[in-house]
């Protein structure tokens, strides 16, 4: 008989004991700032109904989310029903005889859903951070996974912009703690409807947004080539063209924003907001923070509202570790309108590959054992056992080794651990 080959779902990994201290070293980390910053945790279930997560995303996210087929469905009362609805999916429509719920897709639409359900008995603002799998049938590549953890951080019930100021240090603050350089992109939804509405359709967001978002991967040429799909003419895109151009130092860039857009109320609304941020930072010693106005970060999630941030090790070859942003009515798509947010977002996958290929883990994270007794016969073990649990209580990391045996394979078993 062939031997079976056993493996993994793709784009799923399985965690060593080495790994799992230096994620844990992350986690620790983010989830400290977090705790300075005054956010509390939260956790809620990987699995949501459909109807949560479907129409929060995009078309191309809706399509990422892994469903769940509803049980039962090998019984013959249910097969015809089941065909049925399959038939449907294959059309693109979604059947609550083939599936009702999904695997979470991010934090945040989750969070919104939480906030939701319980805002009556919420003390606003609300400050959470949450350290949680998110799943996406997605396609697998360096630093892009079907499952892995998020850490956000969000503050619900608050407009002011010294919530995006907060989220700003964090970033700064847990990058400086891992010892990785990163540029801090910041830009404004408003500006990209600004930029929709200067191309004579406002209705015409999504697809500009969802086109300039691709800009780093497919290039400048196939972005128009995007654009003129959706239906967008020469003068149009020559605007867009115009508006990816900007470049030069944070203020020119806004300078230039404004040159081109400043007949939109909603540019001088998002430009007046960055400036804001950054007039603040420097007026408050955080001048040194690495943010940058990159008006191309479009952030193709439908549900941002105003400012919108990405995060980019340097001299790295890596997608972004980081992104966020305000969404002022998410809460509003589950009947409770009027409750303002922001948020941001680490990617741990993405940091853990920029650590391992810097190789700046610190050497501390990889210690296990600090003390391993050798197993010298039975009198000697009793004795190791009672002095083991003596450090132990101490906090010492400590083990006896299980078997008396020749002292170069306890040496080794020592090398290893």
């Amino acid at each position: 008989m062939a031997k079976a080959t056993v493996s993994v779902p793709q784009g799923t990994r399985d965690f060593g004991p080495e790994t799992v201290r230096k994620r844990n070293y992350i986690f620790s980390v983010i989830k400290s700032v977090f705790e300075k910053y005054g956010f509390q945790p939260l956790e809620t279930p990987a699995m949501e109904n459909l109807e949560t997560l479907m129409g929060k995303y995009g078309e191309e996210g809706d399509r990422l989310i892994f469903k769940i087929l509803n049980n039962g469905l090998s019984d013959p009362a249910n097969t015809e029903k089941a065909k049925a609805a399959f038939e449907q999916v294959l059309n693109g429509k979604n059947s609550k005889d083939l599936t009702e719920r999904a695997l979470r897709y991010d934090l945040t639409i989750p969070f919104a859903r939480y906030v939701a359900m319980n805002h009556q008995r919420l003390h606003f603002p609300f400050r959470r951070y949450q350290v949680q799998p998110v799943w996406r049938a997605d396609r697998p590549q360096r630093g892009r996974y079907r499952e892995f953890y998020q850490c956000d951080a969000d503050v619900v019930g608050s407009n002011s912009l010294l919530n995006e100021v907060e989220l700003a240090g964090i970033y700064a603050d847990v990058f400086a703690k891992l010892n990785i350089p990163v540029t801090i992109k910041l830009n404004n939804r408003k500006v990209l409807a600004a930029l929709a509405a200067a191309t004579g359709d406002a209705t015409k967001l999504t697809d500009i947004t969802v086109a300039i978002d691709k800009l780093d991967k497919i290039g400048l040429d196939k972005v128009v080539l995007e654009l003129q799909g959706k239906g967008l003419g020469d003068v149009e895109i020559d605007i867009i063209k115009k508006y990816l151009s900007i470049s030069g130092s944070n203020t020119e860039r806004l300078q230039q924003v404004e040159d081109l857009l400043g007949n939109e109320p909603l540019a001088k609304e998002g430009v007046s907001e960055l400036r804001w941020i950054l007039d603040f930072l420097q007026s408050t010693g955080r001048g040194n923070i690495p943010i940058e106005m990159d008006f191309t970060l479009a952030r193709g999630l439908n549900y941002y509202t105003g400012t919108i941030f990405e995060v980019k090790a340097l001299d790295v070859q890596m997608g972004s570790i980081g992104g966020g942003g305000r969404y002022d009515d998410l809460t509003g798509l589950f009947g409770v309108p009027g409750i303002p947010g922001v948020g941001i977002s680490f990617g741990v996958d993405r940091i853990y590959d920029v650590l391992e290929e810097k190789n700046t883990f610190p050497p501390e994270v990889q210690s296990g054992t600090d003390v391993l007794f050798f197993n010298l016969g039975a009198a000697e073990c009793r004795a190791a056992f009672q002095l083991a649990d003596l450090l132990r209580a101490n906090g010492v990391r400590c083990e006896v080794f299980h078997e008396n045996v020749k002292f170069d394979k306890q040496f080794k078993y020592a090398e290893k651990s």
